[in-house]
């Protein structure tokens, strides 16, 4: 029996192994950072063994508050991800599961490869309506890629659009797939209506040196790129510097900053109330957005979510009020769950890699809609 994590996002550390019943594992911190929680691994041997893994440290991780009503997810072949039987008790989290095949890999959450990230990129430039840009690169060497989506033009409206600054959370780009799926299908029309109006300015993975690292927040220098808005940096942050280049470069109208959150088991979004700038201008649109997405997609609810920011506290550093406040314009974040949405729950496969980009497809209702209201109000 054998478990082993060198592969691309994965992340476990092996304490021991002396049969199926007794797999002792623990999930190391992310590179130069003491963030926790991501794991992804294989194991090897145990077909059709009745195995207990418990990984031992998970009472010491990020979000011990992810572990409650959370469920593993589990695969054969690394295509087809399913919920398994998980418990959290006494600090330790535990994995019960009987292996149909010699070879199983378990995980956080569904992966989301480099290689399917370069995929990604790749099917993308091969529309018409999209070109890839270079921004620079990781703080690894590797290549931050935006594409362009329209025609860019002083009159339309720069919408831009990122996932993944927590590596870890790869729902987001999950969700980028279906949302690009349908933005570049010629035959869509409320795609084609957006591009009439505005271009897009998408970066599908802002965080790709974390995601090979197998780390959940944290970019290869240990910084959560999700606090480095107001004064990111070359050396320690350049995914972040090079990205806010460009939108000083471009403007920007519409922002959306995807993610999945570790402890509610909802779909919800994340405003900007708390920016200095904040009016009644910006509470109607932001409002029109939400409604326009919960009517798109039941996924969505507005019930659940983050405390809002009392007036003029919101935290700069954080990408969507930095945005909303330096640009004055929509800007929100969007959350996943790690575990299944409450309200609507699928008990075999939880919150998923299909549900993702389902809900990436149905943003495009809302950002029309956004879209609309934003130049009706200039007019």
């Amino acid at each position: 029996m054998k478990i082993s994590a060198q592969f691309d996002g994965g992340n476990i550390e092996v304490v021991e192994i002396k049969g199926p019943q007794h797999i002792h594992l623990k999930i190391r911190n992310d590179s130069n950072a003491e963030f926790k929680q991501w794991f992804y691994f294989r194991l090897q041997g145990a077909e059709g063994q009745s195995c207990h893994l418990q990984i031992i440290n998970a009472g010491e991780t990020s979000y011990q508050e992810g572990w409650q009503d959370y469920q593993a997810v589990a695969s054969y072949d690394r295509e087809e991800w399913f919920r398994v039987p998980t418990r959290f008790e006494n600090g330790i989290l535990s994995i019960e599961h009987s292996p149909d095949f010699n070879d199983v890999y378990y995980a956080y959450f569904e992966p989301y490869s480099h290689e399917r990230h370069l995929n990604l990129v790749a099917f993308a430039q091969q529309s018409p309506l999209c070109k890839v840009e270079d921004l620079g690169l990781t703080v690894e060497k590797r290549d931050i890629n935006m594409l362009v989506v329209g025609e860019p033009d002083k009159s339309k409206l720069k919408l831009w659009i990122i996932a993944r600054q927590h590596c870890g959370e790869t729902m987001a780009e999950w969700f980028m797939e279906g949302f690009l799926s349908r933005l570049l299908d010629p035959s869509d029309a409320v795609a084609r209506s957006i591009l009439e109006k505005a271009v897009f300015y998408i970066v599908p993975n802002m965080n790709i040196d974390g995601g090979i690292k197998g780390n959940l927040r944290a970019n290869a220098a240990g910084m959560d790129l999700n606090r480095q808005w107001s004064q990111p940096s070359l050396e320690k942050s350049p995914e972040v510097y090079l990205v806010k280049q460009k939108m000083q470069e471009t403007g920007v109208d519409f922002f959306l900053d995807v993610h999945g959150d570790e402890g509610l088991p909802y779909v919800f979004l994340a405003g900007c109330e708390g920016i200095p700038s904040y009016n009644k201008k910006h509470q109607e649109l932001e409002n029109h957005f939400k409604q326009a997405f919960m009517q798109a997609s039941p996924e969505l609810q507005g019930q659940y979510g983050y405390s809002k920011d009392a007036p003029g506290k919101a935290n700069l550093n954080i990408a969507a009020p930095y945005i909303g406040e330096t640009f004055r314009c929509l800007s929100y974040t969007l959350e996943m769950p790690f575990k299944d949405n409450k309200n609507l729950a699928d008990y075999e496969f939880g919150w998923s890699s299909e549900r993702s980009a389902k809900l990436g497809e149905a943003s495009l209702e809302a950002i029309l809609a956004a879209v609309n209201f934003i130049v009706d109000s200039r007019s």
